[in-house]
């Protein structure tokens, strides 16, 4: 009778054992319907994409971005000047074309960036870069041109341009300037990001009394580190003063001890992504600051995917993508999501995962998973709803390889990672599954230092194919994930390590 008794008791001590483990039963999520929405989020004109952001705050509280208007058939002429306005970055008004490029014979029949800003008798300015190739009589190809307006919607042109390059620069790169006024000088000055004949690469500076006159003051900024610095903006930001400036496809930043400088440039000063495709890694590009209601925002573009899905490659212009800038204790400057979008995501998506490989633990709202070398630990949570945020703690081990899995439906049972890569000190996605991920070298990341923190909070930003990754206030990877929608699942991964996603928190738009 004793020995009938052993083989149940001993199914039971395993079971017990198993579940003390964590390992859970392997299971499926069944697909759920999906349908891709409007962008609210990161807005989009019909048939043609986002170029270079100029954003202004209107008095009565709302940001309104005015963008080159890009196409896929631009002709000799290209660029006229479009505008959206949102009160608070998830509700755009498309307010069409304020703008428009001019003939083949004029300075302006390619616009490049500017800035809109209002003077101080409350007429508005837009100060934007007149681009032809004919070289405008031997004076050069870009120079700064000038609109006024008293509704921001109707333009009025100077025929003439306001400044060409200056002797000792480049006359084919002179973009971008930055108007603003300076209350301690009593005086404006001007921005542009130009190209010094020795020094490479600079943001110049011109003063004026009255929006008019210019005095050429020489460079403010000189690096001597890239071609140009397009799209020069200074902000001040909590006490401290910030240069932004974009090329190497990418927005870097620098930050000064007064607004005048000197300006030097931190050991990693790109707060979102970069490709290794030279010349095809617009992850976001040319952005500028807005400060609105209490916070600064970083206001540029995704750049729209390359010719092949996944790739981790985007060419220029796509969708609006702002950020929400953070300065930390040491002066270094972070990003985060828009705290306005806690006002959008209001309805909070049960949780439910399953086990897909390896050892799995799921409790609560929490995951652990564990993966020896060469294999990987993988949860699916479901289907991935087209608008959506999801929030967590991650932990995971020294030199491991964790985080996001997208895939695993009836229809494509295969899952690509969106990685938190503390082998490399990247967060990277390129359309590799997991199995792949230390076959290849990452194309599009940003650099992340995983050691300065055991555990990392993290949240993502979904709005159709684009999912915006966002750690710890500090660094973003902004990322077009193709395999992410049309019914797609989400998930989270281990790979060779140790990992725990706690505290999940998916958020949908309330319907």
């Amino acid at each position: 009778m004793m020995k009938k008794r052993i083989l149940p008791a001993l199914f039971l001590i395993l079971a017990l054992i198993l579940s003390a483990c964590g390992q859970e039963a392997a299971g499926t999520l069944p697909d759920e319907p999906y349908e891709a929405v409007p962008y609210a989020l990161f807005p989009i004109p019909e048939d043609a994409y986002v170029g270079d952001v100029m954003p202004f705050v209107t008095e009565d509280g709302e940001l309104e971005l005015y963008y080159l208007y890009d196409t896929d058939h631009n002709g000799q002429a290209y660029h006229p000047v479009w505008k959206y306005s949102t009160p608070n970055l998830y509700e755009y008004e498309d307010h069409g074309m304020v703008l428009n490029f001019g003939l083949m014979s004029d300075p302006d029949p390619a616009i490049g960036t500017g800035s809109v800003m209002q003077d101080r008798e409350g007429l508005y300015h837009l100060f934007y870069t007149g681009h032809n190739d004919s070289g405008n009589g031997g004076r050069g190809r870009e120079c700064v041109m000038h609109a006024v307006s008293t509704d921001r919607q109707n333009w009025t042109k100077d025929a003439e341009p306001v400044l060409f390059a200056p002797e000792g620069y480049s006359k084919d790169d002179f973009r971008d300037p930055e108007v603003f006024w300076v209350e301690e000088e009593q005086c404006y000055w001007l921005l542009i990001a130009a190209r010094d004949d020795t020094l490479g690469g600079v943001v110049a500076r011109y003063t004026s009394p009255d929006l008019k006159e210019w005095t050429f003051c020489g460079p403010f900024f000189a690096p001597q580190a890239q071609y140009m610095l397009e799209c020069p903006d200074l902000f001040c930001l909590d006490g401290s003063w910030y240069l932004t400036y974009s090329w190497d496809c990418c927005t870097y930043y620098a930050v000064g001890e007064s607004m005048k400088g000197p300006f030097s440039v931190p050991g990693d000063n790109v707060l979102d992504g970069r490709s290794t495709v030279s010349g095809a890694g617009f992850v976001f590009y040319a952005a500028k600051t807005a400060q609105m209601n209490d916070s600064t925002y970083l206001c540029g573009w995704i750049g729209r995917a390359g010719l092949s899905t996944d790739s981790g490659t985007y060419q220029w212009a796509g969708n609006v993508l702002n950020h929400e800038l953070v300065r930390h204790e040491d002066g270094s400057l972070g990003v985060k999501a828009p705290e306005t979008l806690k006002n959008y995501f209001t309805a909070e998506k049960p949780f439910q995962a399953v086990k897909k490989e390896g050892s799995v633990r799921i409790k609560d709202n929490s995951i652990s998973l564990s993966a020896g070398e060469g294999a990987f630990a993988l949860a699916d949570m479901g289907t991935r709803s087209p608008s959506m945020t999801l929030e967590c703690d991650v932990k995971l081990d020294p030199g491991g390889r964790a985080g996001f899995a997208f895939g695993g439906s009836q229809s494509d049972e295969t899952y690509t990672a969106l990685c938190l890569d503390a082998d490399r000190n990247l967060i990277h996605y390129e359309g590799y599954e997991i199995g792949e991920l230390t076959k290849f070298e990452p194309g599009a990341f940003t650099a992340y230092d995983f050691s300065l923190k055991e555990v990392h909070h993290v949240k993502l930003v979904c709005e159709n194919e684009i999912v915006v990754l966002y750690i710890d206030d500090a660094k973003a990877l902004s990322s077009r994930i193709m395999h992410s929608i049309d019914g797609a699942h989400i998930g989270v991964f281990a790979d060779g390590c140790g990992a725990s996603f706690e505290n999940i928190t998916i958020r949908l738009p309330k319907t």
